[in-house]
């Protein structure tokens, strides 16, 4: 059954979400903070909302697409809560900090509303195409209700449900910290062995075949390899996620020396770099400590 949605955020992922949306057959009304982006809500066939408050009114789902923590603060002041339908459900797709996150499900509890987190792995083309992996966090019975308006953004297969409120908000982070690490290990081992006299191809070659394979190896490292250090997200918001996983196992009690190592390795290279984009300029900064660039 189609749905009125308030979709809060139309920038890089917000808005090829916000098409898909409307192109299932629900009435989207979008927010964000930059009026220039009006246009291109419009386009997709969408309406527009001059505030949060304004877009949320009447509507059944709320989704928000921001960028991290602060913006999702920010935005969901309880006027936004208060103007949903009665029964209303929050989806949060943000790559949330659970902390941050708790405080907010309280708010929308405060006012009736359901809450299902669902931080997305994947990029712009993969909202388009309808193939990002969401991680959800909360209620079955909540997901079964959304179920068909999430199965509008991405395939049931690609719907990971982790458990209940704050996993799928972990999960996304575990993913990324993971990530990460597999980059910057991989970065150190090209250019030793490079620096031992292998050839990059066949070291390639050789890691994606082995038991040391992932797929950062087999599917990313081409791009770096060509010179592209993956622009489509920024430095300070990645280094941003780090420090709250790396929070997170320092809170809980568990080891987290090599967090501690990926965070630090992230931290200098936004000192050096400043907040772009670029999620393997981590990689750039040791090759820039090894003076080689790993182009075969």
């Amino acid at each position: 059954m189609p749905s009125r949605v308030a979709l809060i955020g139309a920038g890089r992922m917000g808005t090829p979400l916000c098409g898909r949306l409307v192109s299932a057959g629900h009435a989207v009304t979008a927010f964000d903070l930059r009026p220039e982006r009006e246009a291109a809500v419009r386009s997709l066939g969408a309406d527009w909302a001059p505030s949060a408050a304004t877009a949320a009114a009447g509507a059944d789902v709320l989704v928000t697409v921001v960028p991290g923590p602060d913006e999702a603060a920010a935005a969901l002041e309880d006027a936004v809560f208060a103007a949903l339908a009665t029964g209303a459900v929050w989806i949060d797709m943000t790559s949330n900090a659970p902390a941050v996150a708790r405080e907010l499900r309280k708010r929308a509890g405060a006012h009736g509303v359901d809450v299902l987190e669902a931080p997305m792995g994947g990029g712009p083309d993969d909202a388009e195409q309808g193939r990002l992996r969401l991680f959800v966090g909360g209620s079955a019975d909540v997901l079964d209700r959304c179920r068909p308006l999430l199965e509008a953004v991405t395939t049931s297969d690609r719907i990971r449900h982790m458990g209940g409120p704050g996993t799928g908000y972990t999960t996304k982070l575990l993913i990324n910290l993971l990530w990460f690490g597999q980059a910057t290990a991989t970065a150190e081992v090209l250019l030793l062995g490079r620096r031992a006299g292998i050839d990059l191809t066949a070291l390639h070659g050789t890691l994606a075949g082995s038991a040391a394979g992932s797929d950062f190896i087999r599917r990313d490292l081409p791009a770096l390899f060509a010179g592209d250090y993956l622009r489509s997200y920024g430095l300070d918001r990645i280094h941003d996620q780090l420090k709250v996983i790396t929070e997170e196992a320092q809170d809980l009690g568990t080891p987290h020396e090599m967090a501690d190592t990926v965070l630090r390795i992230h931290r200098q290279a936004l000192e050096r770099f400043g907040p772009v984009d670029g999620e393997l300029l981590a990689v750039a900064l040791l090759e820039e400590a090894a003076g080689t660039l790993l182009r075969p």
